[in-house]
């Protein structure tokens, strides 16, 4: 039974990422024609809308309140100018590898949570992480001048996910998940609204970027559906490694809609920032195991 609710899990999660490329390449298409932070506003508006019909078919809507509640808004900050960065890097860069940088938020959280909360993290995990940093440069291919800016906003964006993702964990459990959503997609919504205004000359959407969008929103909701029913059908350690699989989407996209694929360098790098994590959860996972059968004997 436990097999095969872990099986289901794995499949959510590999659903889960592939929704969220589909989404962030329907996302890319538009930033081609318009600029990026009303590409976040449009596409915000049918994400926002598409998370609010979810709350509702959950039965969620009475403790919608719950989404103004001081440390949900805070993670919702964290969200909003992590996807301001990656919108604009995913506008400037390959979508393959604005994601492999993006795959180091875990990698800063685990230092975050070593620095900030004092956790206990073991030299091999910090090697671990190092390697995945590693990799993230050989993908960004710094030059003479340094990281090109788009890659700095990647690399921005990944940290930010991993602050959103400290932050998170002191938001009240009693505030269910599809509300904190919701109320992060509100979040970046108006802000990117706001950004638009001040900064950009409104362009036009012709009738295709509004399909592009109106479907790249629920694409959103629905990965981050995928995600929560993910961890709820397998144990964590099982499922965690398959979230990589977001870089491999990744680079199926690129190739399939713009014919672009990684160098060599940047497939290496991309190796590496996704069998670093893996080992990581690898090595969490067994010293689970450890901590179970000591406490057995």
């Amino acid at each position: 039974m436990r097999r095969t609710s872990d099986l289901s899990g794995i499949t959510a999660m590999l659903a889960a990422t592939a929704v969220f490329v589909v989404g962030d390449s329907f996302m890319k298409l538009v930033t081609e024609d318009l600029p990026p932070f009303e590409v976040l506003f449009l596409r915000g508006i049918a994400a926002s809308l598409a998370c609010a019909v979810l709350v509702v078919l959950r039965g969620e809507w009475a403790v919608v309140s719950g989404a103004l509640d001081f440390r949900a808004l805070l993670r919702a900050a964290g969200e909003t100018l992590s996807t301001l960065c990656y919108v604009v890097a995913l506008a400037r860069m390959p979508i393959a590898d604005v994601i492999a940088i993006l795959q180091t938020a875990p990698l800063i959280l685990i230092l975050g949570a070593a620095l900030l909360l004092r956790e206990k993290i073991g030299p091999t995990r910090v090697a671990l992480a190092l390697v995945g940093f590693a990799g993230a440069l050989m993908v960004a291919q710094p030059g003479a001048n340094g990281v090109a800016p788009a890659a700095l906003l990647a690399f921005g964006a990944a940290l930010f996910i991993a602050a959103r993702d400290l932050i998170g964990r002191g938001v009240p459990t009693r505030i269910p998940v599809t509300v904190v959503i919701f109320a992060t997609m509100l979040m970046v919504m108006i802000v990117a609204g706001a950004m638009t205004l001040g900064l950009e000359t409104w362009v036009s959407p012709t009738a295709r970027h509004l399909v592009f969008l109106g479907l790249a929103g629920p694409f959103l909701a629905l990965g981050h559906v995928g995600l929560l029913l993910a961890y709820r059908l397998g144990r964590t350690a099982t499922i965690a490694p398959f979230f990589s699989s977001f870089a491999l989407w990744g680079v199926m996209s690129g190739l399939m809609i713009w014919g672009q694929l990684p160098n060599v360098l940047a497939f290496t790098g991309i190796a590496l920032i996704v069998t670093s994590g893996i080992a990581i959860v690898l090595l969490d996972q067994r010293k689970g195991r450890e901590v179970e059968l000591s406490d057995a004997l």
